[in-house]
């Protein structure tokens, strides 16, 4: 098996200080990141080919910080300016805190739950609330579970599609100076393939988070290494960290 001394981690740059940072110090490994993935608006054509009429909701949902960016974006774009009387519904406190870039924070009715989709549910579903007509802002890439919670709660909810992901320029990088990669979508490895269409792994080992992930490098027939989670592993440094003991 191919010694590794480098590795790529298809994800943005954590802090200074991460697991990873173990890994680099214990085996004397080299990590490198870079998404190979980005997220961007959807285009103002786009939006209102969805024919959505963002006043014309009371509350918007928000599942993460990414959403309000996208949001707040897309009105900008439209010259719509919120109402101080619209409501905000955040899955944490910190997305919810996170409005502060765009509105000011004490002037607006924020309401968050504990992280969960079903503590944000339970706050949209009381009967406080759920008279409100809510606007869920999603990516296209959004899990079905989410935008069925709240219309099984039979809530007023639409749909609005914000932002999209899309394939990295990775035209820059020399796979075959890595021993690893380290994937953890699905997405991320049609991203290799648009980026590399004629990639061959050879003897290039893979790392996969997430049976999804796992399913499409099995399904570009690709060979495998490293997968999690397994046998109680939850994350990608911990199972990259008993990978590198046992092959060091």
């Amino acid at each position: 098996m191919r010694k590794v001394k480098k590795i790529l981690i298809s994800q943005p740059d954590p802090s200074e200080k991460s697991p990873y940072s173990d890994l680099v110090e214990k085996y004397n490994v080299k990590i490198d990141f870079r998404p190979f993935l980005q997220v961007e608006s959807v285009s103002l054509k786009d939006f209102r080919k969805q024919k959505i009429e963002i006043l014309s909701h009371t509350a918007i949902i928000f599942t993460a910080r990414t959403a309000v960016d996208h949001f707040f974006h897309i009105c900008e774009g439209l010259r719509i300016n919120i109402p101080e009387t619209m409501k905000y519904f955040c899955m944490s406190e910190t997305i919810a805190l996170y409005l502060q870039k765009y509105i000011v924070y004490r002037k607006r009715k924020i309401f968050f739950g504990n992280g969960s989709l079903v503590s944000l549910l339970e706050l949209t579903k009381t009967s406080k609330h759920k008279v409100e007509k809510f606007l869920l802002v999603l990516a296209d890439s959004f899990k079905p579970e989410v935008p069925k919670i709240f219309e099984k709660a039979k809530l007023k909810v639409t749909r609005a599609i914000l932002y999209r992901t899309i394939a990295s320029d990775l035209s820059d990088l020399d796979l075959s100076e890595y021993d690893l990669i380290a994937l953890f979508s699905p997405r991320e490895i049609k991203s290799l393939q648009q980026n590399f269409p004629n990639f061959e792994q050879g003897d290039i080992l893979f790392a996969a988070f997430g049976p999804a992930t796992v399913k499409a490098i099995k399904a570009a027939k690709y060979s495998l290494s490293v997968e999690v989670p397994k046998q109680g592993i939850q994350s990608m440094s911990k199972a990259l960290d008993i990978f590198l003991k046992a092959n060091s």
